[in-house]
């Protein structure tokens, strides 16, 4: 190999190992738990702090058919959720302390329209677009929170 063939390839290799960490700092390692949702099981993050409840699922390109990310809340309120700089299509299940299902919502990447619970809901949990349809979850149903993010646990 040439001198500059072992400078290109030293490159690739530094570029290709600069892109993985700004992927890695973009994406933060959170706590997961898995959660029967319809008739699946998905595994998702906990967003249980503020500075995790606001960065959600912004500035990721994708997530895998079976994530998502659920965002626990200290008490139920009327929430509302929007997607700035979140580029994947999502659903929003809302749900109130007891995991019924009060409200789900489609969101469109980058909306800043304020999607509302319309009750007062503890939890929402964010999917693929179309998934909580796919899963057959509905309002009115209760699902089974896992003991990671109740609050009573």
């Amino acid at each position: 190999m040439t001198h500059i063939g072992v400078i290109v390839v030293t490159l690739a290799i530094l570029l290709a190992s600069s892109c993985q960490n700004q992927q890695q700092e973009s994406e933060p390692m959170l706590p997961t738990t898995t959660m029967q949702i319809g008739d699946k099981t998905f595994t998702l993050e906990i967003a249980d702090t503020e500075e995790l409840r606001q960065r959600g699922l912004m500035y990721r390109d994708s997530m895998p058919a079976d994530h998502g990310m659920i965002f626990v809340f200290e008490e139920e309120d009327h929430l509302s959720f929007y997607m700035r700089n979140t580029r994947i299509p999502l659903d929003i299940i809302y749900l109130d302390r007891s995991g019924k299902v009060v409200s789900i919502h489609p969101m469109k990447p980058h909306d800043l329209t304020s999607v509302r619970s319309g009750k007062p809901a503890q939890y929402a949990i964010e999917l693929n677009r179309g998934a909580a349809a796919d899963v057959g979850v509905k309002v009115g149903d209760v699902l089974k929170l896992p003991l990671a993010v109740r609050s009573d646990k």
